[in-house]
């Protein structure tokens, strides 16, 4: 029996479209809101897909996958607005995957905060009901700079950087750990369920890995590449890096001094751990 493969994309129109992989077949199309799609992330599981535009108007919305795989004629799919709007980060706890940790912005201070929430489902009938519980949620001290990037831990962490720092901290509020092993601003994170990257604006990357002890999992310093685009070109950074457990990649962008789009290059690394 043939997979069928899939996918989700965002306009600025505020629909979502979900096309077959390679065809591009569309199987559905949502208008899901009246602004720009800017965060769209499918949970570890394929089970839920999270929506959200950056517009302060905007409620972020899941929705439950199957009924966008397999729309019903004349029927909405099942979706729910999460109460949380000035919606800037997303993400799926990789170990728990009806759970999503939400960063928001509120007020005129700009206050950074983190909710957290269980998704549940229940059958009424012949149709699945989608409850959102509320299980975490905290603002940042005032003194912190906001954050730009977040990714989550093992379902109860979440990892975060404020300026040249890395942070990780519980889905309450509770700080674990502090790492300052950029001497620039952070301008990258990546993490997965073992390793954590993160990337600075001084052309530079840090490895962590996940270690399993005590009651919650913390993150090892591992190593730090230091002028990683300096070798290949002048005046050069890495903007992002991805790894899983064989290998590194990071994109070796040039710092923009005019108009004039550059082309951007791959470096790849062996990783043995």
């Amino acid at each position: 029996m043939a997979v069928v493969l899939w996918f989700q994309v965002g306009n600025a129109e505020g629909d979502i479209y979900t096309l077959t992989v390679p065809e591009l077949r569309c199987v559905s199309k949502v208008h899901a809101f009246k602004y720009k799609i800017d965060l769209l992330h499918c949970s570890p599981d394929m089970k839920w897909i999270f929506a959200s535009g950056m517009h302060q108007n905007i409620l972020p919305r899941v929705f439950f996958t199957e009924r966008l795989l397999k729309p019903l004629e004349g029927e909405s799919p099942q979706s729910l607005s999460i109460p949380f709007s000035s919606c800037c980060r997303a993400c799926w706890a990789p170990r728990k995957t009806s759970r999503i940790t939400v960063m928001y912005r509120r007020g005129s201070s700009r206050k950074t905060g983190f909710t957290t929430f269980d998704l549940i489902t229940e059958r009424t009938g012949d149709r699945t009901v989608i409850q959102a519980q509320q299980i975490a949620t905290f603002l940042l001290p005032l003194h912190m700079e906001s954050p730009i990037w977040m990714e989550a831990g093992d379902g109860n962490l979440i990892i975060f950087e404020s300026g040249r720092y890395l942070f990780v901290f519980t889905i309450s509020g509770h700080q674990l750990q502090r790492f300052d092993d950029h001497q620039r601003t952070i301008g990258s994170l990546w993490a997965d369920s073992l390793h954590v990257l993160t990337t600075s604006m001084d052309d530079s990357l840090h490895v962590y890995m996940w270690e399993e002890e005590g009651r919650y999992p913390y993150l090892k310093s591992c190593c730090h590449l230091e002028s990683i685009g300096s070798c290949l070109a002048p005046s050069c950074s890495v903007s992002k890096a991805i790894c899983d457990n064989i290998s590194i990649v990071c994109v070796v962008s040039k710092i923009q001094e005019s108009r004039i789009q550059e082309p951007s290059i791959l470096v790849m690394y062996s990783l043995h751990m």
